[in-house]
């Protein structure tokens, strides 16, 4: 049996940020291989076209997912950004039906990491898969950067 693990949410990330009016609020679970599983529906207000959500928060769904798979445990946390980003749109991602993103770490270097994602429907069809290749955060602009303020915790369901 998977054992589901969950991550850290920041107050105010557009993601993940418990405390953002206007923002996705995804909730990320890393399982024992490493990969981070996300299910989420879609709220309308994202939507392009009618019922289908619009093209930028898809690769935003996919982008938070892809530098999560790198991050390490909340007390060490690897904090990377995306360099290069490269998805394939294989089915229009619906608003207002469960979806299933996930995400797999590739390689890892020193300074950077590749990782690999999917977004999957509501019948489990494959609807999106992405790649990124990501780097870390400069450590200077981590420096003196308090997580608690933040609110970087693992917040209960």
């Amino acid at each position: 049996m998977t054992t589901l693990t969950k991550q850290p949410n920041s107050k105010h990330c557009f993601v993940c940020g418990v405390d953002n009016e206007h923002g996705l609020h995804l909730k990320f679970y890393e399982k024992d291989n490493g990969d981070v599983v996300v299910n989420y529906t879609v709220p309308d207000h994202f939507q392009g076209y009618d019922g289908m959500t619009h093209g930028g928060i898809v690769a935003t769904l996919v982008d938070e997912t892809l530098g999560r798979v790198h991050m390490g445990p909340p007390d060490d946390t690897r904090f990377m950004v995306t360099a290069k980003l490269n998805i394939t749109y294989r089915r229009p991602v619906p608003t207002g039906k469960p979806i299933k993103i996930v995400g797999h770490a590739q390689k890892s270097r020193r300074r950077s990491a590749t990782s690999t994602a999917e977004i999957y429907g509501p019948g489990g069809e494959l609807l999106v898969e992405a790649e990124a290749l990501l780097v870390d955060v400069p450590s200077e602009m981590l420096a003196g950067v308090d997580l608690e303020e933040l609110g970087w915790k693992v917040y209960p369901d």
